[in-house]
């Protein structure tokens, strides 16, 4: 393969773990939503609210974010410093640089917002549990 493939190549994986990455914290902040309509996908949304909720709240960055810049120096691009969310959302959502203080509040919202998706589930299994009594 040649430099310029391998270096398409490495941008390529790069971009393609920036897609991940997004589809995991969706999937982390509102998967709630696939469980009301799938609820066996419990046991991948439990950890993964986990995990989101953790590396919010202690300031953790993600794995993904480290090799995501891996990729990026290797496909001739430059990484960046802080988190994925810091880089990518934050400038989606907010026009200044994440605070500890957001980081709080966006862990804080992850649990509540599935909280909420998990007790409209545990209303809807008691509702069917009465219902076969």
């Amino acid at each position: 393969m040649s430099g310029d493939a391998v270096l398409v190549m490495d941008r390529f994986f790069a971009d393609v773990l920036v897609v991940v990455h997004f589809l995991f914290i969706l999937f982390v902040v509102a998967g709630g939503l696939l469980v009301l309509r799938r609820p066996r996908l419990a046991i991948l949304h439990l950890p993964a609210i986990i995990w989101g909720a953790a590396v919010e709240l202690c300031g953790w960055i993600c794995p993904l974010t480290p090799l995501e810049n891996y990729f990026r120096r290797l496909g001739g691009g430059a990484g960046y410093r802080g988190n994925f969310v810091e880089h990518y959302l934050v400038p989606l959502i907010y026009p200044e640089n994440l605070t500890v203080e957001m980081q709080y509040v966006l862990g804080g919202l992850v649990i509540v917002v599935n909280f909420f998706f998990y007790f409209i589930i545990w209303r809807k299994i008691r509702r069917i549990k009465r219902q076969k009594f």
